[in-house]
């Protein structure tokens, strides 16, 4: 498993060409102009950009530049950087539309709620993470509501014949969206996390059956809740690396995390950064070891 699939890095300025209300917490951005020209994507459905938006009273974003075929991030304002996966990409039209998660007040869910055509906002090549083995058989797509756009469209370029087990976390009932129907697939809708409750993420990965064959399980959802998810797949079911995928998307109460961080003591905080450069480990043995440090820390 390649773990990412890639394309080469460039940067653009595109414009909102459309806007549209799917739910009362979900608002679909579609991105276009000749700034967005050249843009190609890795054809993953889950792949994610870095939006840049442009500084208060400003119309137009900083990009960052690129240094060794990488984002340069000390270029630019990181307060003004947001992740997303996106939606749909539009070879034809030169169009990318990206759905957002509006709640609260934060740069992105700002922007996205005042979009209108014309309006302006940075972004990059994107990056895809899922990769299931060539001979799939089934799969299994779990997302809470950040989650949500990229299952929709893997479950839309899902492949003829793959069994597919969908199911998603929203808040409530009117958060439910219209999802792409494929043969062969079973949809249900929970109730509950997303910020509003606990997150249920680690009881359903547990209670889904696993059929007989080649499998690929996908999650995506709040960072600390899927690290049970995680160790449950990794350690428990003993599942190899190639047959899952668990992608933290958010971060609960993420000023308050971020702070508890900070007040972290100077040595305590390079050890947790230095895991991530030793190559002569595994990266899940890293990523084990990274989330039982910050779960003994209560981060």
């Amino acid at each position: 498993m390649s773990g990412r699939i890639t394309v080469p890095m460039a940067v653009y300025t595109a414009e909102v060409v459309a806007t549209e209300d799917l739910s009362p917490t979900l608002r679909r951005v579609v991105l276009g102009g000749q700034g967005l020209a050249g843009y190609r994507t890795t054809g993953v459905g889950d792949e994610y950009i870095r939006l840049l938006f442009p500084a208060e009273g400003t119309k137009e974003p900083v990009l960052p530049t690129i240094t060794a075929g990488a984002l340069d991030y000390g270029s630019i304002d990181l307060n003004l950087l947001r992740t997303y996966t996106v939606r749909r990409f539009d070879a034809d039209r030169g169009q990318v539309t990206v759905d957002f998660v509006v709640h609260g007040h934060g740069v992105a869910t700002t922007w996205a709620r005042r979009a209108i055509p014309g309006d302006l906002v940075g972004l990059n090549s994107p990056t895809g993470l899922y990769d299931p083995p060539a001979d799939l058989a089934w799969q299994v797509l779990v997302a809470d509501l950040a989650g949500l756009p990229a299952l929709a469209r893997l479950l839309e370029q899902t492949p003829e014949g793959v069994r597919t087990r969908v199911v998603v976390e929203v808040p409530g009932p009117e958060d439910h969206i219209v999802l792409p129907q494929r043969a062969n697939t079973t949809i249900s809708w929970v109730h509950g996390g997303n910020g509003s409750a606990s997150s249920r993420l680690e009881e359903i990965v547990r209670t889904l059956p696993r059929p007989d064959g080649t499998g690929y399980v996908w999650v995506a959802g709040e960072t600390a809740a899927l690290r049970a998810v995680r160790r449950h797949l990794r350690r428990e079911l003993k599942l190899p690396p190639d047959r899952f995928k668990v992608i933290g998307y958010w971060t609960d109460a993420a000023e308050s995390w971020q702070e508890r961080y900070d007040a972290l003591d100077e040595a305590t905080r390079a050890e947790l950064e230095d895991m991530w450069d030793d190559d002569s480990r595994d990266e899940d043995e890293i990523q084990d070891e990274y989330d039982e440090r910050l779960t003994a820390l209560g981060l």
